[in-house]
């Protein structure tokens, strides 16, 4: 395929023309997928900013459809008994630590597990760090949440582990139920701050950089897309050379 435009011919080969299709394809694809997360990452900062706006009453009847990050109350006690540390969580300044999930039984039964916080470290790990807390009844507040997920999660070996309190590594919901015997809400809930018997808590939306990041991706991908196609325009765009004009 050849055009011609003035004294200019335009006639890439096939090989050049297709990859070039192929690059530019996947940096536009990129960069709609980066503006895509952009979209994510303002939704859960809206979903965080506006949960604090009015408290509701937990119920076990709705705990799985309310709005992320909503805030949330209600009267019940803690199973100081069975409690699990969050492995590789780090602090709000990045210490090594523990994230505290105690389970909590409210309105008439139903269980959920309130996550009080971090808390550092023993001296080794074998030697984990005292959270009892007492089971007298009590009103707790906090923020509806997702369990922590990882990056990406590897198959992990069947634990044989039995003693309590439990350290696991980014557990699912089943693996929780198992592990305590019992039904338990597939959310968590973030215990308020200002709540007694937590631990540090500095919650935030979950996210590792904000939206703007994103875009500035978003925004690499679309250039490198168009720089594909400039450079393949201009490196197959060529003069028509007096001579060839008579061949």
């Amino acid at each position: 395929m050849a055009l011609h435009f003035g004294t200019r011919r335009f006639a890439p080969p096939l090989f050049a023309t297709v990859l070039v299709i192929v690059g530019a394809a996947l940096g536009v694809r990129l960069g709609l997928w980066q503006l895509d997360r952009a979209d994510q990452k303002r939704e859960l900062q809206d979903q965080f900013a506006t949960g604090a706006e009015q408290v509701k009453p937990l119920l076990a009847s709705d705990v799985e459809n309310l709005p992320r990050y909503q805030t949330v109350e209600t009267r019940g006690r803690y199973d100081t008994a069975h409690q699990v540390f969050l492995d590789n969580m780090p602090s709000a300044t990045g210490r090594a630590g523990f994230r505290v999930l105690t389970p909590f039984q409210y309105d008439g039964g139903a269980w959920i597990l309130v996550d009080r916080g971090w808390v550092a470290m023993g001296a080794t790990r074998e030697q984990l760090p005292s959270v009892t807390v007492d089971t007298n009844e009590r009103s707790i507040k906090g923020r509806i949440d997702e369990l922590p997920r990882p990056g990406m999660r590897l198959a992990a070996p069947a634990s044989t582990e039995t003693r309590w309190p439990r350290v696991l590594n980014f557990p699912e919901h089943a693996q929780l139920e198992q592990a305590l015997q019992r039904r338990l809400a597939s959310r968590i809930l973030l215990l308020d701050p200002e709540v007694d018997d937590g631990f540090e808590r500095v919650w935030t939306q979950h996210a590792e950089f904000g939206p703007d990041r994103h875009i500035a991706y978003a925004v690499q991908w679309f250039a490198l897309a168009a720089t594909m196609l400039i450079v393949y325009v201009i490196a197959n765009l060529k003069r028509i050379s007096h001579d060839s004009e008579f061949k």
